[in-house]
């Protein structure tokens, strides 16, 4: 086997290694919170169900990751290898830092920059304008129908004020874009897909995490304190199960396509299948990840966005694993990163707009915004360094 193929497979594992490290915080930010266990069950809980994930999904995002971002006929070992580096770089600094970032996005980037450098912008799958202008209809839909719903309820209740027809119009867009997907009449895919589930990740977990803590607030709102602690308590590890299953399914496939991927472009399988062993391999990696523990990302995750009561981290894992199992379905590699973050702040916001760190909030989503361009630049400049160096090689 080429030995660039090798170091690919080596550093495509520990990109996942990496991505547990990160996004450990995902799936016991909430349990650690509310002490529902202690910090080491809670990440060797986190660990065993990461690793469940992949096995119980479909590899579709492995595929889209894989094929879907770059043209195969462009990728090669090296512009693999080259990517990866990138992704891995931010994913580690940020790990480092206590940021909590989405290594899918990080990879994703890693994909452009590496691309772009390798076959300049044509090597990229860039969506159809026929598509963008489709997306762009629903949105408008969408957007349009929520502001008119909230503006109307809000004037109902005595609580209009403008500000309801901007939430309103974003909740359209986040339930109408999905919805359309899901029944068929919207077929996105690929960079289009990571774009736009940017925006509706988070948005999707902090709207199911603020209707779903509601909801269980107002159902056990007679229920004595202390004995309503201990029952979210318990309930938390199922749910901090079926979070850890979805990061598992969702972000575990990463490694899994750029690995397939390097394998096709090195001529050693024939189609894009993903091996049994490859499945194996990346979601050990990103388990051992999550049992290392990113614990400065799970300080911030668990403590400084906001305080999180034992029915609000069951409401925030909740929705959260029902975000990431749903798009996993549908192969979309969204960030769990968005989604929990949303889902906590969500839960947060039902106690009120203060009871958020909005600053803590801001410094989070600078992070993201920054995580595509700044991989594909750290990608691209090495790819261009390695061509420079080793041209027989690149």
């Amino acid at each position: 086997m080429d030995p660039i193929i090798i170091l690919g497979i080596l550093l495509a594992l520990l990109f996942n290694f990496a991505n547990g490290l990160n996004d450990a915080a995902n799936s016991i930010a909430t349990i650690i919170a509310t002490k529902a266990l202690t910090p080491l069950q809670a990440v060797l809980l986190a660990g065993v169900f990461n690793l469940l994930g992949p096995l119980l999904f479909t590899t579709a995002i492995a595929a889209t990751i894989g094929r879907g971002i770059v043209d195969p006929v462009s990728l090669t070992p090296a512009l693999i290898l080259m990517a990866m580096v990138g992704a891995v770089l931010w994913v580690l600094a940020t790990s480092f830092l206590g940021i909590p970032v989405s290594s899918s996005h990080a990879l994703i980037g890693g994909l452009l920059g590496a691309g772009i450098a390798a076959a300049g912008t044509g090597a990229v799958l860039w969506p159809s304008l026929a598509l963008i202008d489709q997306v762009l209809l629903y949105g408008l839909a969408g957007a349009v129908l929520g502001a008119i719903v909230t503006g109307v309820v809000a004037h109902q209740r005595g609580e209009f004020r403008s500000w309801n027809l901007i939430l309103g119009g974003l909740i359209g867009v986040t339930v109408v874009i999905p919805l359309a997907i899901a029944t068929g009449f919207l077929k996105i895919s690929g960079i289009l897909a990571v774009l736009i589930f940017i925006v509706i990740s988070p948005m999707l977990g902090l709207i199911s995490a603020f209707a779903l803590g509601t909801l269980v607030a107002h159902i056990f709102r007679n229920h004595p304190p202390r004995r309503l602690s201990r029952l979210f308590k318990n309930l938390q590890i199922f749910s901090g199960s079926f979070q850890a299953i979805g990061h598992g399914s969702n972000d575990a496939q990463n490694a899994m396509g750029i690995i397939t991927a390097m394998l096709l472009a090195g001529g050693l399988i024939a189609e894009f299948s993903v091996p049994l062993w490859v499945i194996l391999a990346s979601s050990l990696a990103i388990s051992l990840g999550t049992l290392f523990g990113g614990w400065r990302v799970i300080d911030k995750m668990a403590n400084r966005i906001t305080r999180i009561r034992p029915y609000q981290g069951f409401a925030a894992s909740t929705a959260a694993g029902g975000v990431l199992s749903l798009m996993t379905a549908f192969g979309v590699p969204v960030s769990t990163t968005h989604a929990t973050t949303g889902a906590i702040m969500g839960v947060g916001a039902t106690r009120g707009y203060s009871a958020v760190k909005w600053g803590v909030v801001r410094e989070i989503l600078i992070a993201w915004i920054l995580t595509i361009p700044a991989a594909a630049v750290v990608a691209g400049v090495c790819y261009l360094i390695g061509h420079a160096l080793i041209s027989g090689v690149f």
